[in-house]
């Protein structure tokens, strides 16, 4: 499934100054690693040591808050676009 996920600034160093970039991933954990394999270090700074989302980062898989739905485990269907907004 292809997905495109919007960067934050504070990330677009990883992105190459991309503010949008595509992702494959049929749940947001296959498209954090997709984005990671094509963006080294960017996983890093959304995760935690634990692999959970970090604290202050919240993700939205189309307008849903993924904390409030399946989490990592939340489905990515083809064309959605998914928001990396650091928390402020």
């Amino acid at each position: 499934m292809s997905v495109q996920v919007r960067i934050p600034t504070i990330l677009r160093t990883y992105t190459g100054g991309e503010s949008e970039v595509s992702a494959e991933g049929a749940t947001l954990a296959e498209v954090l690693d997709d984005l990671d394999a094509n963006h080294a270090g960017i996983k890093g700074r959304i995760l935690d040591d634990s692999g959970k989302l970090r604290r202050f980062v919240n993700v939205y898989v189309g307008n849903d808050d993924v904390r409030f739905l399946d989490d990592l485990g939340t489905a990515t269907p083809d064309g959605t676009q998914i928001s990396v907004i650091p928390a402020v």
